[in-house]
């Protein structure tokens, strides 16, 4: 065979080689399937923060709405790539409810993503959509003041706790709770006719945690809670009765085995 021969047939098998790799890697390579709505992996369970607002009988200031705004965009910026970030509002009818059905996965921006399968300006396009449309509706009202018949705040959590989204299945539950924390049911309320003896009022925080664990199950265990305690000039709570509530809530999460950090949301 002359030598031109033998370099072409070279060049025959490289081109073919490097064919054969770009197939086998297209195939093997090939980026898992996302849901077109939430950005999230088809078929897998990622961590999942949630943003719950209370809703029921707060006004916030439009300082406290503007931290709202920042804590819902700080929170986004924390996830890593799969993790799930939803917004939940605890409406006027004690009803949790997901805010304008947001709930979205990080699919990764920028150099995260392979050029090669995807336009990383179209899915940071999709998410940034996905994302501010409604941070907007969400944040919308948070300075009117609603009247509320009841504050499930306890049973709110528990119940979110069984939703098929953050059950105990899902690694790296997280909530982020924006409220004055005035729970009022009939498991308990800190409303009655003397404020001033709120801490003999309130019930052992055991038999609560019991009641919860028995109608919603061990739900809670092992989420992470920050509690962004909102204060409020027109609730008339003094500063003691305050710090009696949040010690009441902290012995009932220490009891449902929630990991639990906490700060003043001041007007």
């Amino acid at each position: 065979m002359r030598g031109k021969d033998l370099v072409g047939l070279f060049n025959m098998v490289v081109v073919a080689g490097v064919l054969g790799a770009i197939s086998y890697a297209a195939l093997v390579l090939q980026p898992e399937e996302y849901d077109p709505e939430t950005l999230c992996l088809v078929g897998e369970t990622p961590p999942h923060t949630v943003i719950m607002i209370d809703r029921t009988e707060v006004r916030y200031t439009p300082s406290q709405a503007r931290r709202i705004n920042d804590v819902i965009l700080a929170a986004r910026s924390q996830l890593e790539i799969g993790e799930r970030l939803s917004l939940f509002e605890l409406n006027h009818r004690g009803e949790i409810r997901n805010t304008n059905r947001f709930s979205v996965c990080n699919p990764g921006r920028g150099d995260q993503i392979n050029p090669l399968y995807r336009n990383p300006n179209r899915v940071q396009a999709r998410y940034d959509a996905l994302f501010d449309r409604p941070l907007d509706r969400a944040l919308d009202g948070l300075m009117d003041l609603i009247d509320s018949p009841v504050t499930p705040l306890l049973e709110s959590l528990a119940e979110l706790g069984n939703s098929e989204d953050f059950n105990t299945a899902v690694p790296r539950r997280r909530i982020i709770l924006i409220s004055d924390m005035l729970q009022n049911t009939q498991l308990y309320s800190v409303y009655g006719p003397a404020r001033a003896d709120l801490a003999n009022r309130l019930p052992d925080p055991g038999t609560i945690a019991r009641q919860i664990e028995a109608r919603y199950g061990r739900t809670l265990a092992g989420v992470e809670i920050e509690i962004l305690f909102v204060a409020q000039d027109h609730d008339g709570w003094t500063p003691e009765q305050r710090a009696a509530i949040r010690a009441h809530w902290q012995a009932i999460f220490a009891q449902l085995g929630v990991r639990q950090s906490w700060q003043e949301f001041a007007q």
